[in-house]
């Protein structure tokens, strides 16, 4: 099995969220607490488990996605890869709405968020 890199436009574009999401997935399973300062989050003293949560849920699913998207490079992973960012950003937006969450963070995320959605979203459905 060899590494396939896309030479098309649309597929280098979802390939390229897909390293994204990776690279993301790595700095939360091997660096929490880097991640949760760059994100403004404070875990409460004596409470160690938000750096699981971080490792296990931040990390390792987005990690896990990323590299079955780059390996694998098939429109379905794409789906799913663009698919869970779409349904993250409307999570975002909804805290954003209704949790008081309307901060310059909040819409530098999401707008990542949406990014990472579209770009293999759009390849999918063969807009690009």
């Amino acid at each position: 099995m060899e590494f396939y890199i896309p030479t098309e436009t649309g597929e280098l574009l979802a390939f390229c969220a897909a390293a994204v999401t990776a690279l993301l997935g790595l700095v939360f399973l091997f660096a929490p607490g880097l991640a949760y300062r760059a994100l403004g989050i404070d875990l409460r003293e004596g409470r160690r488990g938000g750096y699981a949560e971080a490792r296990s849920t931040m990390g390792g699913f987005h990690l896990g996605i990323g590299l079955a998207a780059l390996l694998l490079a098939q429109p379905m992973v794409y789906l799913a890869l663009g698919s869970a960012f779409a349904l993250a950003a409307f999570g975002r937006i909804l805290s954003m709405l209704s949790d008081g969450g309307n901060t310059a963070l909040n819409w530098a995320l999401v707008s990542l968020q949406v990014v990472l959605s579209a770009l293999p979203l759009a390849y999918v459905f063969g807009f690009i």
